[in-house]
């Protein structure tokens, strides 16, 4: 399942940290940000509860980049 999320990241470098963030998290198949357009688009894993693994995606995110924000 892939679904896509409104985000706030300052700048390129950010996003791109974000993405490794999100990449790291389990129950992440593949994630994509850009920066662009603000926007995330995470595939999950089969059998993952996405609200569940978006809040672990929020918080690995936060530790590379504090002040971002996704939009769940």
């Amino acid at each position: 399942m892939k679904k896509t999320y409104k985000i706030e990241v300052d700048c390129a470098n950010c996003a791109n940290k974000m993405e490794e963030a999100a990449n790291k998290t389990k129950g992440v198949k593949a994630a994509t940000v850009n920066f662009m357009t603000l926007k995330m688009i995470v595939e999950f894993e089969e059998g993952s509860e996405p609200k569940a693994v978006m809040e672990d995606v929020l918080k690995n995110c936060k530790k590379v980049e504090d002040d971002c924000e996704i939009y769940l």
